[in-house]
């Protein structure tokens, strides 16, 4: 393993390439699907507005969720969705592949707008009023939430389909073009950018002023979000294709040989690596607590780990295909879907089923879970919102 002397750091991490042209924007006013039953608002005020729930990707939701979902309500996008909703107070916002990006009441399904931006597989990101997603167009959106009219558009030279995270007054993606960028909120002025050997697919993660890149380089890269500068790597023992998570001074990513890894920030070194016997590629990511570290693989399992000693796992849960969505924590329970359209809670300590439900086509895109709602989309362009129905 290759590493430099470092101070104790959070972070992010990502990974990706391809390159196509930008799109018009357009925004479509106000329409209303037909739901069959209206449903209140759910009373918990927690909200979803990034990828995995908080800054440092943890996966772990706060809200309560009902002991039986049942499903609330669906609409039918018409093209796939694997792009992970955000919630923020009374709305879900979600990518899909009409070229869209959609705002949606999370009482009833509804339409309040949706604005032409491109073909979109990334998670929104909501902050300070205004939703940030970027496009397979190579375009980066800085869009008013309430309206969904266009702030500002910024172009990079390949695919994004990690979502945004700030620090402060920026914000911070990553593009297939094997570059992070940090751009200014107000105007999209470019604060700097650092390129890596290799694509970057995921999520940032930020946390202590600094941030990660995983690239095709297997390093874990160190950077200042002040400047942009690297500051050190740690070797890895794979490609990272998954966003990272982060809890307290450790670090916890799969990769795409197979390994989930667990880092010691302060130490600057692996503690732990976990490899399923039929190994398969990690690309969701891990849901972290005091605990546990629960993540999917391609090899159609769930898996448990001793957060401290990860090598052995506490279960496995079979599922019906490859697990590339990201499970989410809610209180002692486990919610993730499967490629085979299948829809499941687990028992966090046991691992046992507590619920499955099916949903139809391929679910790839990861549980946004908020006031007592789960709300996840599939492959067929179907988006659920799962909870209690009165």
């Amino acid at each position: 393993m290759t590493h430099n002397k470092m101070p104790w750091l959070l972070g992010v991490l990502i990974v990706g390439l391809m390159v196509v042209g930008p799109v018009a924007y357009s925004i479509v006013p106000r329409e209303t699907h037909t739901v069959a039953v209206v449903l209140p608002q759910p009373k918990d005020e927690t909200d979803w507005p990034l990828f995995r729930g908080d800054p440092l990707q943890t996966g772990v939701a706060k809200t309560t969720l009902p002991d039986k979902l049942e499903i609330r309500w669906k609409i039918d996008l018409k093209k796939g969705i694997e792009s992970t909703a955000a919630i923020v107070k009374d709305t879900i916002y979600v990518g899909c592949y009409d070229d869209h990006l959609h705002a949606i009441d999370l009482a009833t399904g509804n339409t309040k707008w949706k604005a032409k931006i491109g073909a979109t597989k990334a998670p929104p990101s909501v902050y300070q009023g205004k939703v940030f997603v970027g496009t397979e167009d190579a375009s980066f959106f800085c869009l008013d939430a309430a309206t969904g009219n266009k702030i500002w558009e910024y172009e990079v030279n390949g695919e994004i389909t990690g979502g945004a995270n700030f620090d402060g007054d920026n914000v911070i993606f990553g593009a297939h073009d094997s570059t992070l960028y940090c751009l200014a909120i107000k105007d999209k002025t470019l604060r700097w950018k650092i390129k890596i050997d290799g694509p970057v697919n995921g999520s940032a993660v930020i946390a202590n002023k600094q941030t990660f890149l995983a690239g095709c380089d297997s390093h874990l890269h160190i950077i200042d979000i002040k400047d942009g500068k690297e500051k050190t790597k740690i070797e890895l023992s794979g490609q990272a294709a998954a966003t990272a998570a982060v809890l307290n001074d450790k670090l916890f990513v799969g990769n795409m040989n197979g390994v989930l890894q667990s880092l010691d920030l302060k130490k600057e070194e692996v503690l732990w690596s976990f490899e399923p016997k039929r190994s398969q590629p990690f690309y969701g990511s891990a849901a972290v607590t005091d605990k546990y570290v629960v993540v999917g693989s391609r090899d159609r399992s769930v898996y448990a780990l001793p957060r401290d000693k990860g090598e052995k796992p506490v279960w496995s849960f079979p599922t019906d295909g490859p697990v590339d969505c990201s499970p989410v924590i809610a209180g002692n329970r486990v919610y993730f879907g499967a490629g085979g359209g299948t829809f499941y809670v687990v028992n966090l300590d046991t691992g046992k089923e507590v619920l499955s439900i099916t949903l139809g086509g391929r679910i790839t895109a990861s549980p946004a879970v908020a006031r007592g709602c789960i709300v996840i989309g599939n492959t067929d362009g179907l988006l659920y919102c799962l909870g209690k129905k009165d």
